[in-house]
């Protein structure tokens, strides 16, 4: 099996806990407060991170969109300045990093620019996201590479061909790999969750499973074909404004996914055949032995 990352104080891969990571992302829809109830959601339920977005509006939006107008929460306003609303700065994230130690989360983002890659670099975070949209960014995957921190790569809406590009540039040593559907939310025949293993042959790295469905049931599946990391979206309520609430887990359903994920590596055990303390009394009291 591929060897373990490491990421911050916690270890990834076969054998190691299921490493949870709740995205926050953009559902604190620009404000603090939510932001922090948010953390508190990931923390209170077993989380062992949680990721958000980072992005320099003016070189993700394109061109043709910047001037596009959309209704929002805060009135009409173009596409560009709704995306400077949501977006945080310094000081948001000084408080999300003071904020987290305080709650004994690790925290990250998915860049989405090589500038913002220097701007979390500020903050010494544990690892970095390549969110699946950014997969071909070749310039943010070689600032990614530099740091030489560990990295984690989203692989929706990805061809092999374009995995191997990135992987090229990332190289393996210090990567772990999340197979994804980017469709939101994803419907059951498009997990194809047996990618997970042809990853993992693939490549020789940890595989993981970032997920967009509602409910529990695909996430779980994930974990049982050996998914050493498991990604979810988390919101205070699905029918929050913004595009990514509808395909996120509520706080309780946060809570019933890391509780059914514990119970499922217990379960998996080790694949040594034994008899275990509590087959001792039925074996001596039911078995027969005949020649």
């Amino acid at each position: 099996m591929p060897a373990s990352v490491k990421i911050g104080d916690r270890l990834v891969g076969s054998g190691q806990p299921v490493y949870v990571i709740g995205e926050i992302g953009i559902n604190h829809n620009g404000d603090m407060a939510i932001a922090r109830q948010l953390i508190d959601v990931a923390a209170n339920a077993g989380c062992d991170a949680v990721k958000f977005q980072k992005r320099t509006p003016e070189i993700c939006v394109p061109v043709e969109q910047q001037g596009r107008m959309r209704s929002t929460p805060w009135g009409e306003m173009t596409y560009l300045e709704y995306k400077h609303r949501v977006e945080f700065g310094e000081e948001e994230y000084a408080e999300i990093d003071r904020y987290c130690a305080q709650r004994g989360l690790q925290w990250f983002a998915s860049p989405w620019d090589a500038p913002s890659v220097d701007f979390l670099e500020e903050f010494d975070v544990v690892t970095h996201k390549v969110a699946s949209a950014s997969i071909t960014d070749r310039e943010m995957l070689r600032a990614l590479a530099a740091t030489g921190k560990p990295v984690i790569l989203s692989t929706g809406m990805s061809e092999l061909k374009e995995i191997d590009e990135a992987v090229e540039i990332l190289g393996t040593e210090r990567l772990v790999i999340l197979h994804a559907t980017s469709t939101y939310p994803l419907p059951a025949e498009e997990a194809n969750l047996r990618t997970i293993g042809t990853l993992r042959e693939r490549y020789g790295v940890p595989v993981g499973y970032s997920g967009h469905e509602r409910g529990l049931q695909i996430s779980l599946a994930a974990v049982t074909l050996g998914a050493c990391a498991v990604e979810r979206h988390i919101t205070l309520d699905r029918t929050m404004w913004g595009s990514d609430h509808a395909a996120s887990l509520e706080p309780t359903g946060l809570q019933h996914l890391i509780r059914d994920i514990r119970v499922i590596e217990s379960a998996l055990g080790d694949g040594v055949k034994r008899v275990f303390p509590g087959e001792v009394e039925p074996r001596e009291r039911l078995r027969r032995v005949t020649s």
